[in-house]
């Protein structure tokens, strides 16, 4: 099993920004494809961006591209989400996923079956 904790997240202005760390230990070799998502109140859990820790290939949702940065460091087994031009939409709880196997992943990676591991969430709240 792998362990996922999150931190960095905070209160920020509209137009602001964060870094949003994860941090993997445990199994490790489990977490091929790490994912962030995020779920605002009264709303889903939407996929923001994942990564291959194998060859650092990302994808992104839409509407956080150009304005988020998904990235890892291997040594420190830790995935990051660079957040810039943050909005009041950005409200919400933060969670990392890990999968080890993820068949069709680029055009998957949104979807929870697939992630066998879950961090606890770190709260982002913008104001405006």
């Amino acid at each position: 099993q792998v362990q996922l904790v999150e931190s960095g997240g905070d209160s920020v202005q509209a137009g602001g920004s964060l870094r949003l760390s994860c941090e993997a230990s445990g199994a490790t070799g489990r977490r091929n494809y790490m994912t962030w998502f995020r779920q605002a109140p009264g709303k889903e859990r939407e996929g923001v961006a994942s990564i291959s820790f194998n060859d650092g290939a990302t994808v992104y949702a839409d509407s956080m591209k150009g304005r988020f940065t998904i990235s890892r460091d291997n040594a420190k087994k830790t995935v990051y989400l660079q957040m810039a031009s943050l909005n009041a939409e950005d409200t919400a709880m933060y969670y990392c996923a890990a999968a080890e196997y993820f068949r069709m992943w680029r055009s998957r990676w949104r979807m929870e079956e697939p992630y066998t591991d879950w961090g606890q969430g770190t709260q982002v709240t913008v104001s405006s």
